[in-house]
């Protein structure tokens, strides 16, 4: 009787926790749309924008989608630790402001940076690469929401056309 309270409980706060989370990315994508929509970097922003919003609409409608909890799991950590590690190759390094040279790392978005200022670029160069780096955890954690998304929208898929071949 206890253990079922428990699960019961648990059951709960877990759906409810997947509402919120949904919600808050559902609304939160298509907001990142529409701001961002003259921004120099607008493919990338919709991009990501549909992302988040495609993963909210999914945790919202779970009695429409029905998908098996331990491969939908392992898919989406998968997803968010390889993507983001895969992330890391995209770099972008440069030199401003009289003189400062900064490098930035990861995909979407850079999370990884490390950088110097000296009194001309060749030493801030130098002085930047013995340097070392640092993370931004929050956009870190961006990251691995939007690439475990990914992960979870694959999921949908496959599973999706897995009963599309079955339906006569």
């Amino acid at each position: 009787m206890l253990d079922e309270d428990r699960r019961d409980k648990t059951a709960v706060t877990g759906r409810a926790l997947r509402f919120i989370l949904g919600a808050l990315s559902l609304v939160g994508g298509m907001t990142w749309i529409l701001l961002n929509l003259h921004a120099s970097s607008a493919a990338l922003d919709v991009a990501v924008g549909a992302v988040l919003a495609t993963g909210g609409l999914v945790l919202l409608m779970p009695h429409r989608i029905r998908l098996p909890r331990l491969l939908t799991g392992a898919v989406t950590a998968g997803f968010a630790l390889i993507g983001t590690g895969a992330g890391l190759l995209a770099g972008q390094s440069r030199t401003c402001c009289q003189f400062a040279y900064i490098s930035d790392r990861g995909w979407p978005y850079h999370w990884l940076q490390r950088g110097a200022v000296a009194d001309d670029a060749e030493t801030a160069y130098r002085l930047a690469q013995s340097a070392s780096w640092t993370a931004d955890l929050l956009t870190l954690a961006a990251d691995l929401l939007i690439w475990s998304y990914v992960g979870l929208i694959v999921v949908v898929a496959v599973v999706l056309i897995g009963r599309a071949r079955r339906t006569p």
